[in-house]
């Protein structure tokens, strides 16, 4: 696919995204879900202007840029200037509401003073492999790029088009001069052409392209589906469209933020709309499953890639859905995908297809089971929905009876009173783990980070807090023991697994205090081995409430953390020796920090590590994974969802 690693910009509806440049090169097209199938290896579109060489709409030593979304929209638009020609193209892409559709509206504006014979060229390569051959069926206004499974279709509304090249159109399409005797053809690129005419000085021309992703069926039946979707009044989609994103905007508007009185206010605001627009562009709507981020990089050439869906990323993400609003997304995806993924034993895997179906992994990380317990009480405080929690009861149980027997397997942390326990059986276990030679049942788990394996602080405080959840949600539903005997459980044993989990509270407190807080340095550490500062650290904190903010310990560490993970930018790191895509900040870091001082009280502080979030957001106000140090902007993986999740959840507690 080539170095196509920065996604400027997105569109999308319900079974469909779509990604771009800033210069409104269209880079990635997914469908039928938001992370399996991308079709697109390039789509270069390009004018011939008179007697010229093709002129590249997206690269050209001649084109100007501006590019923008409609407000409060996920309708983009890219003006090209051609300042050697003085011809504007406006391009316009956006999602048909209720269609497989993405539309590409191109206006030409002649802005010089000669006639211009305009010919708009598309030279379009499909990703392809053995097992998956595409072919080109050339049609009368346009294109179906084709292999067994899919059919892509590119064609215009009302415009025929003039020539084609289904072969070998790399070098010929330089010059425009492409031609081809077959209508059909064996080739993962094809190429073609309109013919718009003379377009005088001060005149407008209006091209409409659709693209159409689909299954292959007949021909017949995909030929009828491209004469149906040309039949649609686009100028009508168009409109609405936006109305809906608007009306979308306005309706998630959870923290009831008023319109901006100066530019600070307006980039907080308009960094808060984009995530409103961005998580639905995220998440599965038939199994409430959300990935961290639109893809960047297909071929794993410097990642693991990143449209799957990790429980850990999501439970952030849905704890900002429930504070615009988002509540029913948000219980789709613990009643819909969590059940669904959840493994036998309890536990789940570090990340799955929104699907619900398993991708690929490299560990096991401990914390992503214990977060989908502790976001299920989260999001009963918000909806107060007491049948949401006795619909999950069962899910978080298991989970918490693996969370014990993982606790028990690597720290030796355990609940269960001496005498009960059942003595013959333990020997058995201790005898077999010593015959085998393995001195754990369980794989030891990765941290936060996904690159350091070990017992981590933060691994430990998301266990600490999955234990709190399950018993505030005995208590929610204990007001009356027939609630326990509906979920077959019975009040003793509810009494007991109280009993238990509380003892194992104190002992994991207590376990984090000899363990990992180093005397020499005077600070928590992230693991015992390595003793390396950790912005997860915080999560002892925040969210879990395993230490108030105001323990002498804690502050002891924040000042370490701000020692050692500060940048000259007054861009936070991860941790030290953090050297993945260059040792940049993260906006999460900061935003961990600006939670932490509004725990203390520390408003100073806590306005200047949010105002480098706020003044490192996109051109379009996305957040990214990371910041540019040299250049404050975002680097790497932009519009992710858990940046814009801690954005939220840190303006919540600014404005409430």
């Amino acid at each position: 696919m080539g170095e196509k690693y920065l996604n400027e910009a997105i569109v999308g509806n319900k079974n469909m995204i779509a990604t771009f440049t800033l210069k409104g090169e269209l880079q990635r097209l997914y469908f039928p879900s938001k992370d399996n199938r991308q079709y697109i290896n390039f789509f270069h579109t390009g004018v011939k202007l008179n007697q010229s060489d093709l002129i590249y709409l997206h690269d050209d030593i001649n084109n100007t840029y501006k590019q923008y979304y409609d407000t409060d929209t996920n309708v983009l638009n890219t003006e090209i200037t051609n300042t050697y020609f003085n011809l504007t193209v406006v391009q316009t892409d956006f999602m048909l509401l209720k269609e497989n559709v993405l539309v590409k509206r191109y206006i030409f504006l002649n802005e010089g003073a000669i006639d211009l014979d305009t010919k708009f060229y598309i030279h379009s390569e499909l990703l392809s492999d053995k097992n998956n051959y595409v072919g080109c069926k050339v049609i009368d206004n346009g294109m179906m790029q084709y292999a067994h499974d899919f059919v892509v279709s590119t064609f215009a509304k009302g415009a025929k088009i003039s020539k084609h090249q289904i072969n070998g159109s790399y070098e010929t399409i330089k010059t425009g001069e492409i031609h081809d005797k077959d209508y059909i053809g064996m080739s993962k690129d094809s190429s073609i052409c309109y013919d718009l005419g003379v377009i005088k000085p001060n005149e407008k021309k209006v091209l409409e392209i659709c693209m159409l992703v689909d299954e292959n069926r007949n021909v017949s039946e995909m030929e009828d589906e491209i004469d149906r979707i040309t039949k649609i009044d686009l100028n009508k989609e168009y409109t609405q469209t936006k109305a809906y994103w608007r009306k979308y905007v306005k309706n998630h508007n959870g923290l009831n933020l008023k319109d901006p009185q100066n530019s600070y206010e307006e980039r907080i605001f308009e960094i808060y709309k984009r995530s409103i627009l961005l998580f639905p562009l995220l998440t599965n709507p038939d199994t409430g499953g959300i990935i961290a981020s639109p893809e960047i990089d297909e071929d794993f050439t410097k990642c693991g890639r990143y449209a799957y869906c990790w429980p850990r990323d999501a439970v952030f993400i849905t704890k900002a859905m429930d504070i615009v609003k988002m509540e029913k997304e948000t219980e789709k995806f613990y009643k819909v995908f969590c059940k669904k993924t959840q493994s036998k034993n309890g536990m789940w895997e570090q990340r799955f297809y929104t699907d619900g179906s398993l991708a690929p992994c490299w560990g096991y990380q401990i914390d992503e089971t214990a977060s989908v317990v502790y976001g299920v009480y989260e999001h009963y405080k918000v909806t107060k929905s007491e049948k949401f929690l006795k619909d999950n009861l069962q899910m978080c149980e298991k989970a918490i009876d693996f969370l014990k027997k993982y606790l028990k397997d690597w720290t030796g942390i355990e609940g269960i009173d001496e005498e009960k326990r059942d003595v013959v059986k333990d020997g058995i276990e201790e005898d077999t783990l010593k015959r085998t030679g393995k001195l754990h049942k369980y794989h030891v788990s990765y941290d936060i980070w996904e690159m350091c394996e070990g017992i981590h602080l933060y691994s430990l405080a998301s266990i600490y807090a999955a234990f709190d959840s399950i018993l505030n949600i005995y208590r929610v539903l204990g007001k009356n023991v027939s609630d326990f005997e509906n979920n077959r459980l019975k009040e003793e044993k509810i009494q007991r697994n109280e009993r238990e989990i509380e003892k194992i509270q104190v002992e994991i407190k207590k376990y984090i205090n000899e363990n990992m807080y180093d005397e020499q340095k005077k600070s928590y550490v992230r693991n015992p081995d390595d003793k390396k500062m950790d912005i997860s650290i915080l999560g002892a904190v925040t969210p879990f409430n395993v230490f108030s903010a105001k323990e002498k310990k804690v502050k002891n560490t924040v000042e370490s953390i701000n020692l050692h993970l500060r940048t000259y930018t007054g861009g936070y790191q991860r941790f030290e020796g953090d050297h993945y895509m260059n040792s940049n900040p993260w906006p999460i870091a900061n935003l961990w920090m600006t939670l932490y001082y509004l725990e203390t009280g520390e408003k100073k502080k806590a306005k200047e590590t949010f105002d480098f979030v706020v003044k490192t957001a996109g051109k379009h106000y996305f957040l990214g994974e990371q910041v540019d140090n040299s250049t404050l902007k975002p680097n790497w993986v932009i519009g992710l969802g858990w940046s814009h999740a801690m954005f939220l959840i840190v303006l919540e507690k600014l404005y409430k």
